[in-house]
């Protein structure tokens, strides 16, 4: 598997590389973000298959501009803005789609995240900790969570976190605190950052695969 081969060489060299033409190196790439891609996709309230669509079309697109990439910011911000993007216009496009729907009154999708899993979802999410969290994190406002996300389950400093948002570190610092304390105190003594919104192994396989043969 290339990613151990690779694994202590900094995201630049890998980029440096895959520019000058070793494009089999993304695998790299994409195991190394799958986790953070899924994270941002899922706190952005898409389910398990959208949010792996989304996480497809983030890689293809920065595969496709990884030349552009000039290390202003690091490769982990750079991913996460563009996975945010994508996030952001899927949501512009339903909310549109709910618009008309709801001038025929519709008002049904308004519901937990949780509540029409598949079957293999509810496995992949049946750990009851991770469901309170996940849940208190779709109830407090969307600046709020982003910061969250990608400060405490992304694990992203504050300067990543101001800079893959476009905020200020001080925005970054208030809304991070708010965040935690909006969420219940009883949810922040007990969560694990690693179980939420966890992208498991069995689905980093085959999102390597979609997203080189996609690239080839």
């Amino acid at each position: 598997m290339l990613v151990k081969q690779y694994d202590q060489i900094a995201d630049e060299g890998i980029a440096d590389a895959i520019n000058s033409g070793e494009h089999l190196l993304y695998e790299v790439l994409v195991r190394r973000y799958n986790p953070y891609l899924y994270k941002i996709g899922r706190s952005y309230g898409f389910n398990h298959e959208d949010t792996e669509d989304l996480m497809q079309d983030s890689f293809i697109s920065a595969y496709n501009h990884l030349k552009q990439f000039q290390n202003k910011a690091s490769l982990k911000t750079w991913m996460c803005r563009i996975m945010l993007n994508k996030c952001y216009h899927k949501t512009q496009k339903l909310s549109y789609q709910k618009e008309i729907s709801d001038e025929m009154g519709s008002d049904k999708q308004e519901r937990a995240i949780f509540q029409n899993q598949r079957p293999m979802e509810k496995q992949l999410f049946n750990r009851e900790l991770g469901k309170i969290l996940e849940l208190a994190l779709q109830r407090i406002p969307e600046s709020y969570r982003m910061v969250f996300t990608l400060r405490e389950l992304n694990g992203l400093s504050t300067i990543e976190t101001a800079d893959t948002l476009s905020i200020t570190q001080s925005n970054v610092k208030i809304r991070f605190s708010r965040a935690k304390k909006l969420l219940q105190k009883e949810v922040e003594k007990s969560y694990s950052s690693e179980d939420i919104f966890e992208f498991n192994l069995i689905f980093c396989d085959p999102m390597v695969e979609r997203v080189m043969n996609e690239i080839k």
